[in-house]
């Protein structure tokens, strides 16, 4: 697991924007996270794609989570969401973004149906992770293994995310989520994380044993994980100075 830490949110998205970037011009197959966390690394892939011709018309992607029982037009759907804060400024085609269909009357069998489809495979998934150390939707308890599923919401992450709704009341209670060992079939994971809000998650993650208790520290096994996060959530890591030494004196092979 490589850990990039970087000054401010503004040095993170920029840091995975060139990560992304990597993927992006070679036709990848992009694993999209909603939430607050990617909005300023969609931001500079939206300037660079108007700026220095980045072009998403090669990629297909496929998105990581929905929440059960809301319209897609619905503005706080994820299909929504992706498309206002990505996908509708560069130039990818709407039918190459893919989503979990959690408007459907029968999620079980619409998990079932997106398993499939990205059984085509994931070049780099980004991800950001939860108070509680989730990622997608996988809550602490998730199975290590588990596939994409319905999963009931944990109450700290509803109160997380009723920020985005009028009220805690209308956040859904349960969502389509790739399961863990979904996300893991993918070739690069990139985990970004800001703000000292997330630093025990980020500590749980990096330097926690490999728990269920903290689904995001399946990373730990994973051949090809990036955690990039600002100095605020770094704050309770105590090899951080390894960290921050080791990605100072990398070298061109090891890119």
């Amino acid at each position: 697991m490589e850990i990039i830490i970087r000054d401010t949110p503004a040095d993170v998205a920029k840091q995975a924007a060139d990560i992304l970037e990597h993927y992006i011009r070679r036709g990848a197959t992009l694993g999209l996270a909603t939430g607050s966390t990617p909005v300023a690394t969609y931001q500079e892939l939206i300037r660079r794609h108007r700026e220095q011709d980045l072009s998403f018309a090669d990629c297909q992607a496929f998105l990581l989570d929905e929440y059960v029982g809301l319209p897609k037009d619905h503005e706080q759907s994820y299909y929504a969401t992706i498309r206002r804060e990505l996908t509708n400024h560069v130039d990818i085609a709407d039918d190459h973004v893919h989503s979990p269909e959690g408007y459907d009357p029968n999620p079980e069998e619409a998990a079932q149906r997106y398993e499939k489809a990205l059984h085509t495979g994931v070049d780099i998934q980004i991800l950001g992770i939860g108070t509680n150390g989730h990622i997608g939707f996988n809550e602490p308890s998730s199975s290590l293994s588990s596939r994409t599923r319905v999963k009931t919401l944990h109450p700290q992450t509803v109160a997380d995310n009723a920020r985005f709704f009028d009220s805690a009341n209308e956040v859904p209670r349960h969502v389509l989520t790739q399961g863990l060992g979904t996300i893991m079939r993918a070739g690069h994971l990139l985990l970004l994380a800001t703000g000292s809000a997330k630093a025990q998650a980020v500590r749980d993650l990096v330097e926690g044993p490999l728990s269920a208790h903290c689904p995001a520290s399946i990373l730990q096994w994973h051949e090809k994980a990036t955690v990039v996060v600002d100095r605020q959530a770094a704050e309770l890591l105590k090899n951080r100075e390894y960290y921050e030494y080791a990605f100072a004196n990398k070298t061109t092979w090891q890119l």
